[in-house]
């Protein structure tokens, strides 16, 4: 049978495109190499009754009424913001850095105008930030640096933060108030059901057919189609022609802990300076269920493995431009979402790319 359109990955950037050509009328396949939908978002339930991210934890937040209200034609939300604490010395600290944050450390007492002012008097003064270092010692000063970023930082990237591009450190903001919510935006929610069920919805349609545990690389000639929409890697998709583009990957531990109610107070805790893990998630703080036991996620980063980020350098960013070279003449093939467009983003800034790629797809079967 053939496919007007053959869909390379069911995350968000393909489950968004499909979902919107096939609600245009076009037939629609969808191919994914693992044995689920959801890509990474993907969630499951545990032996022990426990919706769990397999792939670490997964938060929706977004400032675009637009990409809310469409993915809210697939679920129903659960108001939920996200706290995340720092184990510093031995004690819990809010993270992003604010109020709260600096007078606990610092035994201090001040009022946001205190705050401003001793962040003044510690920073480090840059005229360009050419590198995530930059951005933190010109925000933070060097000491609240080296408690809660460098040791992060090098678990999570590998690198250094002199070595990483400034927007890494960019997306954390630091705050004069006691805002402790780990994200700022006007919508953060979580899928009530979890994101499996909505991405289910959102695919559930007679034009699109879905087919699992398929490699793009061995069976790309067993399909008859017209356009690929592809959101693997975009060096993978060629070969690597001009070499690895470098991620960072993930293992996760997860855990079952039968007779703990709550493991920690909020979702999730980072270890910046302590164990070779980065963080653990508690998922009933993220879902809201209510259990007498618990499930947590440690997080270990490491070089090998699914790519999980892009990492953010100059050298990186230089060998992307020459696969985006190669992908711009690449006839009948839209690259589109984290691992082809080669970006950090997050899950609303995913949703955001595929519609955007759907509509011109769209525009130009009009044309």
């Amino acid at each position: 049978m053939r496919h007007k359109f053959l869909i390379v990955g069911a995350g968000f950037a393909g489950c968004v495109c499909a979902e919107r050509l096939a609600a245009a009328g076009y037939r629609v396949l969808l191919i994914d190499r693992r044995n689920h939908i959801g890509g990474n978002a993907y969630d499951c339930v545990d032996r022990h009754g426990i919706l769990i991210h397999p792939y670490g934890p997964h938060i929706f937040h977004t400032n675009a009424q637009r990409i809310f209200e469409y993915l809210g034609q697939f679920t129903k939300w659960r108001f939920y913001e996200h706290r995340v604490r720092a184990h510093v010395d031995g004690r819990l600290y809010p993270i992003p850095i604010n109020r709260t944050t600096i007078n606990s450390l610092y035994n201090l007492s001040l009022d946001e105008a205190g705050v401003e002012r001793y962040l003044e008097s510690v920073r480090e003064e840059r005229t360009r930030n050419l590198t995530s270092e930059d951005v933190v010692l010109s925000s933070v000063g060097r000491d609240l640096c080296e408690k809660f970023f460098r040791g992060y930082t090098r678990k999570q990237w590998g690198l250094d933060l002199s070595e990483l591009s400034p927007g890494v450190a960019s997306r954390i903001p630091t705050r004069t108030g006691d805002d402790d919510r780990y994200f700022g935006d006007e919508y953060q929610f979580m899928p009530l059901h979890g994101y499996t069920a909505m991405f289910q919805r959102m695919i559930d349609s007679r034009s699109i057919q879905v087919r699992l545990n398929v490699d793009f690389s061995e069976a790309k000639n067993d399909f008859q189609y017209d356009h690929i929409v592809y959101t693997g890697p975009i060096d993978d998709y060629f070969e690597r022609r001009y070499g690895k583009l470098p991620y960072r990957s993930l293992r996760f531990e997860h855990a079952h802990l039968p007779d703990v109610r709550e493991y920690q107070p909020v979702g999730t805790i980072n270890y910046p300076n302590d164990h070779a893990f980065t963080r653990i998630t508690e998922f009933k703080h993220l879902t809201g269920q209510h259990s007498p036991g618990t499930s947590i996620v440690r997080e270990y980063p490491q070089a090998e493995g699914d790519p999980f980020y892009p990492i953010p350098r100059a050298e990186n960013e230089a060998l992307y431009k020459r696969y985006e070279a190669l992908a711009a003449v690449e006839p009948n093939v839209t690259f589109v979402g984290r691992l082809a467009q080669y970006r950090y983003y997050n899950m609303d800034q995913v949703v955001g790319a595929a519609l955007k790629a759907a509509e011109r797809l769209l525009g130009r079967q009009e044309k």
